[in-house]
């Protein structure tokens, strides 16, 4: 049976940030998160969803998701690099329009989902 409560750790290494990171994310609203009984930081299993993206993705029928954090955006007149960790060390690195960048919104920093289908990766917001 899935878990359906994480503790900070596991929901920080579940979303590929830091500890310190979910407590940023929690100060300033990005994540929802509560407190067990030892006032311990608790985050519920469909909240990690919800940060990944992961039931916006339910009707895609790629199988290879990569879960991570953008770590650059390089744009170059329609084109754009955006590069994320996916789970330490590894990185990956997709070349996507412009629009799609802007459309996603996709700046250094945020969770996102890069879903590998044959030789193409599509990213997820």
């Amino acid at each position: 049976m899935p878990k359906e409560l994480y503790t900070a750790g596991e929901a920080a290494s579940a979303l590929g940030i830091s500890l310190d990171t979910l407590r940023r994310w929690d100060k300033a609203g990005r994540i929802e998160v509560r407190r067990d009984a030892g006032n311990r930081r608790v985050v519920e299993a469909a909240e990690i969803d919800r940060v990944r993206g992961d039931a916006a993705g339910t009707h895609i029928s790629a199988r290879n998701r990569f879960h991570g954090i953008v770590t650059d955006v390089k744009v170059d007149g329609l084109m754009a690099q955006v590069e994320m960790v996916v789970n330490e060390p590894v990185r990956l690195v997709a070349v996507v329009t412009r629009d799609a960048v802007e459309e996603l919104g996709l700046r250094s920093g945020m969770a996102t989902t890069a879903i590998v289908k044959s030789t193409n990766v599509i990213v997820q917001n």
